[in-house]
């Protein structure tokens, strides 16, 4: 069978390969051999800077070729390693070996070619190209779509700041609030998480095969190996500093590892991202439910088709979707925060193929995310439903009415109330030949009297204005 979107096993790579356009180059096995190349030559690189005699610096035109390398790494180039480690059987002895074939005929690169993974252990390297291809993919794609859906629903909270809507508290009608406020909620919630995910510092380790530097000291006993490695790590990738000579990772240096970098700070980040991804669960079943109650209507798409046997149908497949996507990246997300952190004794190799689902994980979600803005994008309020709940729902009136008897010490306030509203369907003359029996001021009478379910919502709309 030939491999393409309609053979492919997952449908990240299948159905909707076309909406992960963006993650694919940063989170595939090429992406991640892009990153081990970029890794391998920072720390050639910063070898030939680091005094020795025996690795002179590179001249410009040879930083220039290594930085082109990275820079045009291809398809071509992945796939070229992949037929080298055919015969190695290890992936990161292939990149080194492809890296020296590029030096051939390279009088300088060449003799400077067994300096190449010099010291290092293959984790070395991997921890430092997972951690870039973090990098890429929050920067690129998970930040910008988490910050799209924010500003989207930071719009719409706007919009219907003073929007009135009846409230449902276990499923029951419940003190009013207003459409605004609702979706004001999600993005403070979801404000608070993108902070988080931001904030997780991606951690590289460069130490060897225990994470005692056992190696470089052999080479260079007196050499500071620590803070060398330290540099490479954190100095900012090339390209990120004008006129740099030489370049590093932008990563934060983990002094302390054994052989693999202990993924603490992916457990954080991958817990982050599934703390967003439940809000917007709870966001997805929310507006669903809305839908249902035909508080919102979606705009139709020319030819699009709701039902295969009921034409009348507008389904709300975007938030159906977006629910069903949000739960599949969670569940590789959460068992990667559980599991990458643990690793027996100095190592084992569980963390290398569950690592390999990092674009899994991110992946669904970007898909999720997408689906989101696509549904929110297709709403449109339907105020006339709005209304006519909250006009079937004067018992809700229940709570001003009672707590204005309190204030003016009326025994029995709540007693009162719920005789008259408890499991009864409730006009607004019933409610107000009950106002009209109070013995309160006549101010506060005149002010429940002029209430309504409508006006009965408090700060909601300051509080949807202000986010």
């Amino acid at each position: 069978m030939t491999f393409s979107p309609i053979s492919a096993l997952s449908p990240l790579d299948g159905r909707y390969a076309s909406k992960l356009n963006a993650l694919r180059p940063l989170m595939s096995e090429q992406g991640y051999m892009h990153r081990r190349v970029q890794v391998e030559l920072a720390w050639f690189t910063a070898l030939s800077d680091a005094g020795f005699t025996e690795f002179k610096p590179l001249s410009p035109g040879a930083r220039s070729y290594l930085t082109g390398l990275v820079k045009n790494f291809s398809e071509a180039d992945a796939l070229a390693i992949k037929e080298i480690e055919k015969t190695t059987n290890h992936d990161v002895k292939a990149v080194e070996y492809w890296i020296k074939s590029k030096f051939k005929d390279r009088p300088e690169l060449e003799s400077a070619s067994e300096f190449v993974h010099f010291a290092c252990t293959s984790e070395d390297i991997n921890n430092t190209s997972h951690a870039l291809q973090l990098k890429g993919a929050r920067a690129q794609v998970m930040l910008p779509a988490l910050d799209g859906l924010i500003d989207k629903l930071r719009s719409m909270a706007h919009q219907f700041a003073e929007v009135p809507m009846l409230s449902r508290t276990h499923g029951q009608t419940a003190s009013p609030t207003t459409v605004g406020k609702e979706l004001a909620n999600v993005v403070m919630r979801l404000r608070g998480c993108r902070e988080k995910i931001a904030a997780v510092k991606l951690m590289g380790k460069m130490n060897g095969a225990v994470g005692n530097f056992n190696a470089h000291l052999s080479a260079w006993p007196k050499f500071d190996w620590e803070a060398f490695a330290q540099r490479v790590i954190e100095t900012p990738e090339f390209g990120e500093v004008a006129g740099a000579t030489t370049w590093g990772l932008g990563l934060t240096f983990q002094p302390y590892s054994i052989q693999i970098e202990p993924h603490d700070y992916m457990a954080e980040l991958f817990d982050a991202v599934a703390r967003s991804n439940t809000i917007l669960i709870d966001l997805s079943r929310d507006i669903w439910g809305y839908v249902s109650l035909g508080y919102f209507k979606q705009r139709l798409k020319a030819g699009e088709i709701g039902s295969s046997t009921m034409p009348h149908k507008v389904n709300p497949i975007d938030f159906e979707n977006a629910e069903g996507n949000l739960g599949l990246a969670n569940a590789v997300l959460k068992h990667m925060s559980e599991k990458l952190p643990i690793s027996r004794w100095q190592r084992d190799l569980t963390d290398s193929t569950v690592l390999r689902n990092m674009g899994v994980g991110l992946g669904y979600s970007a898909l999720a995310y997408a689906s989101l803005m696509a549904g929110l994008n297709k709403l449109e309020l339907n105020e006339e439903a709005l209304a006519a709940d909250l006009d079937a729902a004067w018992e809700v009136l229940a709570e001003p009415i009672q707590t204005v008897m309190r204030r003016y010490g009326v025994q029995g306030a709540y007693e009162k109330l719920k005789e008259v509203t408890r499991g009864k369907t409730v006009t607004a003359a019933d409610l107000h030949g009950l106002i009209a029996g109070l013995d309160i001021p006549q101010a506060d009478k005149d002010r429940l009297l002029a209430m309504s379910p409508g006006s009965y919502v408090g700060k909601a709309a300051e509080l949807a204005r202000r986010v």
